[in-house]
């Protein structure tokens, strides 16, 4: 659902099933962002999250928004003190995900454009 939605509002989508993949995608590309799942099976977002902070090192700093259908303080602040910068509940929607976007990688929207 959500790669639909990020279709629709001209984002590029790369897939990852589980966190190993993912640090496989980030080692050979520099994303503007990543939208990471908290359960994903073989490592888990918040174990990707913490090696990618650990990769980047001081060299740069991806936005990472997890996604979670967790709307809970407690699991916010988890991700948060995993190294996320944001967070969104699933199943997201399609303004939720072009807010929090635009947030940490600018507007893809054409200026006046206010669809």
């Amino acid at each position: 659902m959500a790669r639909r939605i990020l279709a629709h509002l001209s984002y590029r989508v790369d897939v990852a099933t589980n966190g190993l993949e993912a640090l496989e995608a980030m080692a050979g590309t520099d994303y503007a962002a990543v939208l990471m799942d908290c359960e994903m099976p073989q490592m888990d977002g918040y174990a990707a999250t913490a090696e990618i902070r650990r990769r980047e090192g001081d060299r740069r700093h991806t936005p990472i928004i997890a996604m979670t259908a967790s709307d809970s303080s407690a699991h916010r602040e988890r991700c948060m003190d995993a190294g996320m910068d944001d967070y969104i509940v699933k199943p997201a929607q399609s303004a939720d995900l072009d807010v929090v976007l635009a947030k940490w990688v600018g507007s893809l929207a054409p200026p006046g454009d206010q669809t």
